[in-house]
């Protein structure tokens, strides 16, 4: 059963998605075409749609906020300056990974081209800031500086993705490492933003943005987990996409480090040249799970969620956003696509 969006989320999009089309029409035509069709806002052809992402992370940005007793309109300038960042390294990530499916439908790259996909990404990034920096707030400089850590450092994961590609000998600790760059550094930015950028507590934002940090690993495990044995029809993936691409990903990480008999097994077969073969794919799912890849992964989500709730505890908000941000991250966490 496919989770219920959150209502904290829903009330979000409502205050992200006017700052976020703003943004965009700043833009030149050609750029904001891409740009529009990559945020699901427009069809190939520039006729309105309506394909977006949840918009999660802008929503864990306005929480922010309002954790910190600050005004919810700010912290939607927050999120979505995350957002943009957040569109910016998918449209990027699209072209590097070949994949060329997002969110059910051609991804930006296939129809516009790589030259303008990756213009359209450039361009969603220098407005990431812009909106930040233009805001008459001191908070916001803050702000500013938070988002841009996390954008090296969601740069920094995805060079040790694209890298582990090449490399038969990545450690688990360096794949835990990866994922904290590539997911957790975002989307700890957005659970401390927007406090950041109304001026709360430094006590309130680290806590915050160590809970981030952990639901995103946890988030991460989650999607890697579907990137084997996700639903197409649920994920908007081919099925098996992560053995298909032979992506290190954490449960398969695990399984060819863990010491298991089926861990050789799984290893001679990532390391057969050309590409795999359906019956491959089916028989490296299976290998991932019997060296433990899949138990591994499911265990840790969950110590991580653990791990994310210690933190929430300790940081004084109201009770009312503290259940919100509980609620997206079991989203995040729980969904099916």
């Amino acid at each position: 059963m496919t989770p219920v969006v959150p209502a904290a989320v829903e009330a979000a999009r409502g205050l992200v998605e006017p700052v976020l089309r703003e943004a965009v029409a700043r833009l030149d035509p050609i750029t904001a075409r891409v740009a529009a069709y990559h945020l699901g806002w427009a069809d190939a052809s520039g006729r309105a749609a309506s394909h977006g992402g949840k918009a999660l992370r802008p929503a864990l940005a306005v929480l922010s906020a309002r954790a910190a007793g600050g005004d919810a309109a700010r912290g939607a300038v927050a999120g979505a300056a995350v957002e943009l960042v957040h569109a910016f390294s998918l449209l990027h990530d699209d072209i590097m990974d070949g994949d060329r499916t997002r969110r059910h439908r051609p991804a930006a790259w296939t129809v516009f081209g790589e030259a303008e996909a990756i213009l359209a990404g450039d361009a969603l990034l220098a407005l990431a800031g812009e909106v930040l920096v233009e805001q008459d707030a001191p908070g916001f400089v803050g702000a500013a500086r938070v988002l841009g850590r996390a954008t090296r450092g969601l740069i920094a994961g995805q060079g040790l993705d694209l890298a582990f590609e090449r490399r038969d000998d990545v450690s688990l600790e360096e794949c835990l490492e990866m994922s904290a760059r590539k997911t957790g550094d975002l989307l700890a930015c957005a659970c401390a933003v927007g406090a950041t950028a109304v001026g709360g507590p430094a006590p309130l934002v680290s806590a915050l943005a160590a809970f981030g940090a952990e639901a995103g690993l946890a988030f991460q495990l989650a999607d890697d987990l579907l990137g084997i044995w996700g639903s197409p029809a649920a994920t908007g993936k081919p099925v098996l996409s992560d053995l298909r691409a032979r992506k290190k990903s954490l449960p398969i990480v695990a399984a060819l480090t863990g010491g298991a008999p089926a861990a050789a097994h799984l290893a001679r077969l990532f390391a057969r040249p050309g590409p795999l073969s359906e019956e491959d794919l089916r028989t490296a799912a299976r290998l991932v799970e019997e060296a433990g890849g899949r138990d591994w992964a499911e265990t840790e989500a969950k110590h991580r969620l653990d791990a994310a709730g210690r933190h929430l505890a300790d940081a004084g908000m109201p009770s009312d956003v503290r259940a919100d941000f509980l609620d997206i991250v079991l989203f995040l966490t729980g969904r099916d696509r």
